[in-house]
């Protein structure tokens, strides 16, 4: 068992550079997001495979990190619809600004594989859909298992849900530099880009990170951040604003709006909560 905070903070430094590892290993050789696939998903299932070491290495249950067999579904649709009616008005305002200045053209739908610099590709074929959904329930099911279940449960034997969160939503910001890193590396990315999109992937991904957080303290479970999260990966991803001068120009203002919007009601939510229990 966790005896101190350093121990404790050493041993999800340890977990995460594990995972990290392979995290570079899948981004700078075998780069799996450019290929058929689009997704950058064996480091995600072996994330999986240390979750599981782990949870029975330190005698947790899969129930004890998030993981519970109550109302499964429900939650999970919960989190959908959450995340389904946030993009709804990310959507909305995003076509609202295009049409303002007469520059919306339509809506597409379609699988693209998402980058810092936009959406690259177009297929429309079933299977491409159908490989999207799985690599994000794969990436939703590590990400939340890990960084909102394993972390904070190894966390909180000695730090508060406050701290815990926050150390957690730190290194998933930290866990989104590798795109930049590797544009950067490749020349395809100048120095100026480079910071500018590590600086925003970071603090974005972080607060993401925090908003997840604070619904899976709310609900006492994964679910509902994990259909959350599922929706913010994927509708990008399948869902286009065209417009006269190209394809999902204004997405940084869509997800800008979604992000915060979510933040403040899951952020209300939680005070709230907090407030009714005291």
């Amino acid at each position: 068992m966790i005896n101190t905070k350093r121990k404790a903070l050493s041993v999800v430094l340890i977990i995460y550079l594990i995972c990290f590892m392979f995290r570079i290993l899948e981004y700078f050789i075998l780069r799996t997001d450019r290929t058929f696939w689009s997704e950058a998903f064996i480091h995600k299932l072996i994330g999986i495979a240390v979750l599981f070491v782990v949870i029975k290495h330190f005698d947790f249950t899969f129930k004890e990190i998030g993981f519970t067999k109550s109302k499964t579904i429900l939650y999970i649709l919960k989190g959908l619809t959450f995340g389904l009616v946030i993009f709804v008005l990310a959507y909305s305002a995003e076509i609202l600004v295009l049409a303002l200045h007469g520059n919306f053209k339509t809506l597409a739908l379609y699988v693209s594989a998402y980058s810092v610099d936009g959406n690259i590709g177009h297929q429309t074929a079933l299977v491409f859909f159908a490989i999207c959904i799985i690599g994000n329930i794969i990436n939703v099911v590590m990400e939340e298992g890990m960084f909102r279940g394993l972390f904070p449960k190894l966390l909180e034997h000695k730090y508060t849900f406050i701290i815990s969160a926050v150390i957690a939503s730190v290194l998933f910001g930290m866990w989104h530099i590798i795109a930049p890193i590797r544009d950067y590396h490749d020349g395809t990315m100048s120095m100026s880009g480079f910071i500018a999109n590590s600086v925003m992937l970071v603090i974005t991904s972080a607060l993401v990170g925090f908003k997840f957080a604070m619904i899976t303290k709310l609900t006492g479970n994964l679910y509902m951040a994990m259909g959350d999260h599922f929706v913010n990966n994927t509708i990008v991803n399948i869902l286009h604003v065209i417009s006269t001068s190209g394809t999902d120009d204004l997405m940084i203002l869509r997800i800008s709006i979604a992000q915060s919007v979510s933040f403040i009601i899951v952020l209300i939510w939680y005070f709230v909560a907090r407030h009714k229990k005291r």
